[in-house]
């Protein structure tokens, strides 16, 4: 029980990618199966961290090529997907999210079902040319149609039909985020459906961030936790379980053995290796918790030692030239800050920036 629980962490580095790191960008979001990605610039990064020498413009590039997708697949949150997932995956995931806020939005925003074709109608006229729109103009577009978009109405309406499969994110244009209709953008694949998505989901799941249990599923995919365990049990005979203390953990069969090791990473806000799970207990000690994940709902960018959380870095680190302040939750050893040293370079080169270390 101890030897697993102490490699856990070093397990799901590997199959994370960060300590296996892919190719390319889109071999990391389809090998993790979704990237959360409601922070635009720490998901570039989620991705890059993943890759063997990627920069930040490989990543947007990949974006820009429709290759990777941003978009609502589950949990009502946005996450990059490959392109060709994010049609079944949103079959599979998005009408749970769409039952549990259709009430609120209803009431809060009016978007009621008649709303809700008038939205679709103006969004597919406006969106016609199949070019991909920022989301200033596609506000006044709609605005001219008669359609309100003021106090996060406007958001709430793309996000319901991101989540029917109307429209989905395209490239940034400056700053803004821009949407295009799904149909001038993804593939023209069905994909699977019915339990074979589910099977599909788990398994994908499991490669990306295993070992994990199926309240782990559960918590990443917006499933319940009766059909998530339905799903891993569909996949069994490609994965393995480990028991510890009642709490069944699922890892890919065909993983290899993860080396020990003190290898140092930066990962950035809202990161999958966090994120990703519903107990984070394995790779973040309890007492360190709440400056991680705070309770306005934000999850800070963290140093990992050997896998386990050691520390934060701020979001803004070689953004107009910022430092990397480090807030520790331990001393560092001389190698492990050396560590650091090493990964903020490859930070730097992601961003093509300077990035100095303090702390």
């Amino acid at each position: 029980m101890d030897a697993f629980l102490a490699a856990l962490p070093r397990m799901r580095l590997q199959a994370h990618g960060v300590t296996d790191p892919c190719d390319d960008a889109v071999a990391v979001v389809r090998r993790l199966g979704a990237v959360q990605a409601q922070d635009y610039r720490a998901s570039l990064w989620a991705v890059g961290s993943r890759t063997r020498a990627g920069t930040e413009a490989d990543v947007e590039r990949a974006i820009a090529d429709a290759r990777i997708v941003r978009t609502w697949p589950m949990r009502g949150t946005l996450h990059l997907l490959a392109a060709e997932d994010v049609r079944w995956m949103q079959r599979l995931l998005a009408p749970r999210a769409i039952a549990r806020d259709g009430a609120r939005h209803e009431r809060e925003y009016g978007l009621d079902a008649r709303e809700l074709r008038r939205c679709r109608r103006a969004v597919e006229n406006i969106l016609g040319d199949g070019r991909p729109m920022p989301r200033p103009a596609l506000y006044r577009a709609l605005e001219a149609a008669g359609i309100a978009t003021a106090g996060s109405r406007g958001l709430h309406i793309c996000g319901r039909l991101a989540h029917d499969g109307l429209i989905c994110g395209g490239p940034r244009e400056g700053a803004q985020p821009t949407f295009v209709l799904c149909d001038a953008w993804l593939p023209d694949t069905a994909g699977p459906d019915g339990d074979e998505a589910l099977g599909l989901l788990a398994s994908r799941y499991i490669a990306g961030h295993g070992p994990a249990t199926a309240h782990d599923l559960a918590w990443w995919s917006g499933l319940p936790v009766k059909q998530a365990r339905a799903a891993l049990a569909m996949v069994s005979s490609q994965l393995d379980t480990i028991d510890i203390g009642g709490t069944t953990y699922w890892q890919a069969r065909d993983a290899a053995p993860a080396a020990r090791s003190r290898s140092v990473h930066l990962l950035p806000a809202f990161d999958e290796y966090l994120l990703g799970y519903k107990d984070r207990t394995p790779v973040l000690e309890p007492a360190h918790h709440r400056r991680v994940f705070t309770i306005n709902g934000i999850i800070h960018p963290c140093v990992l030692v050997d896998g386990m959380v050691a520390g934060l870095w701020p979001r803004s680190a070689g953004q107009g030239g910022a430092p990397m302040t480090l807030g520790l939750f331990r001393p560092l050893s001389d190698a492990e800050r050396r560590g650091v040293r090493t990964a903020a370079k490859r930070y730097a080169n992601f961003l093509g920036r300077t990035v100095d270390v303090i702390g």
